[in-house]
């Protein structure tokens, strides 16, 4: 005999609303699954790095809080000797130490007096007073910048507010463990390519000084529209004919074949006679100039006769042509 279930038109809706609900949950479960999966075997390369551990030094000052203990808790700073002092228990070296370290031998002491059984110490370190990074020379606001992360060259430039307008393209690092190991990062202050930003990614450590070149100076004297001393912008080199362009160039008086470079060498004073009439047609070579070249431009006797008496000519003859309109 064959048997027949019958069911009610309510109880087939609830299980229909049951199946839909389940086939709605298991593409979310599947892919909260699969989204976790992926998050835990992402690459942790891209993640930041942690803050570095920096040791406790005279002055800095923490503060020590003890589980249950309140008595016992309290802000100090650490004296001449490397020690805190704390109300029960006396003094504790803490110099060297990070935050953690400092905490468990805080711990130590306690438990070596008596004072508590299981102590539980954490130390905050609320003021760092040698862990700074002086920054000077050409930056915009020079000064000692206190060091509380990962920060290399160019990040400790850009807190000190940048280059100014008188930078070069040099800074030196200083280490305050070790003077002999100085550094020379070159700083690249246009275009940022891959091997230029590794270059000037220096690790800068607590108590480092970095120091920012100044940018080159040449000197234009002589004949020449503006003469003086010309700054050389992030010392990039400049050629005659530009360093000439900054000076407005040259006056109609001017000697162009006689004219000078003079250079300070390890040997003593170089001197190099340039042409500047054919630097000017392209037949001579437009040499660069260096930190504190001086090029002189003479003036030309010649032309200055030649031009006075041109003047002359022109006032007589002048003169001759009142005297006929007059007549």
């Amino acid at each position: 005999m064959r048997m027949t279930m019958k069911f009610s038109r309510p109880v087939l809706a609830a299980g229909a609303g049951l199946l839909a609900l389940l086939l709605a949950f298991l593409p979310a479960a599947v892919f909260a699954q699969q989204a976790g999966e992926t998050a835990a075997n992402a690459p942790t390369r891209n993640m930041p790095p942690p803050p570095p551990s920096l040791p406790i030094s005279f002055g800095d000052l923490i503060q020590v809080t003890v589980f249950d203990a309140t008595e016992l808790s309290g802000t100090v700073r650490v004296n001449s000797k490397g020690e805190v002092v704390l109300p029960l228990g006396g003094a504790v070296k803490v110099k060297g130490l990070t935050a953690a370290d400092a905490g468990a031998a805080i711990a130590a002491k306690l438990k070596e007096s008596g004072i508590l059984l299981e102590p539980h110490v954490t130390v905050l370190i609320l003021e760092y007073q040698t862990q700074g990074v002086t920054v000077t020379g050409e930056v915009r606001a020079p000064g000692v910048y206190p060091l509380l992360a990962n920060r290399t060259v160019l990040d400790m430039i850009a807190i000190a507010g940048g280059l100014n307008e008188n930078a070069g393209k040099v800074a030196t690092v200083f280490h305050r463990d070790s003077p002999g190991d100085v550094r020379q990062v070159r700083l690249n202050v246009s275009v940022q390519t891959s091997g230029s930003a590794t270059e000037s990614s220096v690790e800068v450590l607590p108590g480092d000084t970095i120091s920012v070149s100044r940018s080159g100076v040449v000197y234009i004297l002589g004949d020449v529209g503006r003469p003086g001393g010309f700054l050389v912008e992030h010392n990039d080199r400049l050629s005659v004919l530009e360093a000439l362009a900054l000076a407005q160039g040259t006056n109609q008086t001017a000697s162009l074949g006689s004219t000078r470079l003079m250079r300070k060498t390890d040997e003593g004073r170089l001197e190099i006679d340039l042409d500047l009439k054919k630097i000017l047609k392209g037949e001579g070579s437009d040499l660069l100039m260096a930190d504190g070249d001086i090029l002189y431009v003479p003036i030309s006797n010649k032309k200055v006769y030649g031009l006075r008496a041109l003047e002359a000519m022109i006032g007589v003859g002048t003169q001759v042509t009142i005297y006929k309109t007059g007549r």
